[in-house]
């Protein structure tokens, strides 16, 4: 007999009138709609030290205790149809075999679809579910069989994608893989292996995972934009709900262990003092009794005392808030993996796909029937969300003709450029940028040999100081080239040659002479 039902006078399957049982059983069923996976519900079971009932076979009736799950236990409770008050025989199919002239019978260990059991009657008895919502949670469990995407889309998983499971090759109608690389997996990509684990040839499909997230993730979010207020109701509504379910189990486990309690006393208080050895039995299973009382006791006063979470006025003001902008609640920092994945998995049934040249040509079908037509531009080879800026790497290429890593590093920290994980710039980070992209580093004397000089060089070049350089170019006696703020200035030694320019350093000169050096040995010479 399952957990749950008794056998009544005449034959027929009734709930067991134990309360705690039929909360018991009514919190796996409502767990499962909410994590929509036996194993994160065995997992919140295991961690809020929740316990289920099972049945203990016994000579004359059946008896429950309570344990800690097990995945079978949940997974029992749900696939069987009982609790969805139906009967059914021939669930598993049944082969005849001969051996040694006799017939052996043997089951499946598959079972069959509900639709080919033998024997099925509906509303047989009274059921925790609807028959309905047992159909959804066998179609759910169906899903979640990871090592069978032929199957279903497979159950949420641990990574950074959010669309594993839901897209499918439009070239060879496969469920596509998500495949994680770098540092730390922080890379993921999309493949349909299509035939080659049979047939040794090339993948059917792969790109990026990034952009296509994006633009999934951007559609879901307008469908979604009209039910946002009613969304944030909800969520202030579920923070109380998950303590109030361990609470009420708690509270079931007392009223249990206080009958325990009490009826042992009444057995102690039935023996005969004087059969010593029955009475110290019964004393013994009497002070157990009391202690996990206590224990139950004091687990039910410290969740007293925590009370459930209430949502406070500046809370409910930002859920508002979030819910008339689902935009923002969606790339919100509180909004996890996990819950995005949930979210779309709610909404998405599936999303063909097909590599057309540079771009992802995507149909996105909805739960409802509906279907979306979607175009997003592919990375092009080697680009990733970690690519260097364009300008930056410009700006390298120019800055490695002028001065060695080391200054390279400095001006483009001066300037505000940052690699492609926003860090700063450093000689190590600047030689492998250069070693990627095949840029040459610099090597004395080239600036010579091109006919170059900066700031500083053209100063001694024409006897006066840098700042009169300076004055000069902002005047447009002498031109220059700046590439960025921090950079050197870079002039040509010809443009030195210029009449004007020798005049006016002439000029200079004479008007305030050369200027000496300093006596003072703390005078540092200033390079801009």
């Amino acid at each position: 007999m399952a957990v749950g039902y008794v056998k009544g006078e005449d034959g027929r399957l009734d709930k067991d009138p134990d309360r705690r049982v039929q909360d018991g059983l009514a919190l796996v069923f409502r767990k499962f709609v909410e994590l929509q996976s036996i194993r994160q519900v065995l997992l919140w079971f295991r961690q809020e030290q929740v316990l289920v009932p099972a049945v203990v076979q016994g000579r004359d009736k059946q008896a429950t205790e309570w344990k800690a799950p097990v995945y079978h236990t949940l997974h029992h409770m749900l696939t069987n149809p009982i609790y969805a008050g139906a009967y059914a025989f021939g669930r598993r199919g049944t082969r005849v075999l001969m051996e040694d002239g006799r017939k052996r019978v043997v089951r499946d260990s598959i079972r069959r679809n509900w639709k080919d059991w033998e024997v099925l009657i509906r509303d047989h008895h009274e059921a925790y579910i609807s028959w309905e919502e047992f159909e959804r949670n066998q179609h759910l469990i169906a899903n979640n069989a990871n090592g069978k995407s032929y199957l279903g889309r497979g159950a949420i998983r641990r990574g950074e994608a959010l669309l594993p499971g839901l897209f499918r090759c439009a070239r060879c109608g496969r469920r596509l893989h998500v495949a994680y690389s770098g540092k730390g997996g922080n890379t993921q990509r999309y493949v349909c292996r299509g035939s080659f684990s049979d047939q040794a040839v090339d993948n059917c499909i792969r790109f990026g995972g990034m952009r296509v997230d994006r633009a999934v993730g951007q559609e879901v979010v307008d469908r979604l934009q009209p039910l946002g207020i009613e969304a944030a109701l909800a969520a202030m509504e579920a923070r109380g709900q998950e303590h109030g379910d361990k609470r009420q189990q708690v509270e079931n486990a007392c009223r249990q262990a206080r009958y325990e309690v009490q009826r042992a006393r009444r057995q102690y208080d039935a023996v005969d003092p004087e059969n010593r050895l029955v009475a110290s039995e019964l004393e013994r299973r009497w002070n157990e009794k009391l202690t996990r009382l206590g224990e139950l006791e004091e687990e039910l006063d410290r969740l007293v005392a925590l009370q459930a979470p209430t949502v406070s006025a500046e809370d409910r003001a930002r859920l508002m808030a979030l819910g008339k902008d689902l935009a923002q609640a969606w790339d919100s920092p509180g909004a996890s993996v996990e819950t995005r994945k949930k979210i779309i998995r709610l909404l998405v049934k599936e999303i063909i796909v097909d590599v057309v040249d540079d771009t992802l040509a995507i149909i996105i079908h909805w739960q409802g029937g509906d279907h979306t037509r979607l175009i997003v531009k592919k990375n092009k080879i080697g680009q990733t969300r970690w690519t260097i800026k364009a300008d930056t790497l410009d700006l390298v290429r120019v800055l490695a003709r002028q001065m060695p890593d080391l200054s390279i590093a400095a001006v483009l920290n001066r300037a505000g450029k940052t690699t492609g994980k926003d860090n700063s710039w450093t000689r190590t980070r600047v030689c492998g940028l250069r070693k990627t992209h095949g840029i040459a580093p610099y090597r004395d004397g080239e600036r010579a040999e091109r006919g170059e000089a900066t700031l500083d060089e053209a100063a001694a070049i024409l006897q006066v100081s840098p700042s009169t350089i300076r004055r000069m170019i902002n005047r447009g006696t002498v031109a220059a080239n700046q590439l960025c703020k921090g950079a050197p200035w870079i002039i040509r030694l010809l443009d030195l040659e210029d009449n004007a320019v020798r005049r006016e350093a002439d000029a200079r000169r004479s008007q305030h002479g050369k200027r000496p050096a300093s006596d003072d040995p703390r005078q540092n010479v200033l390079s801009l």
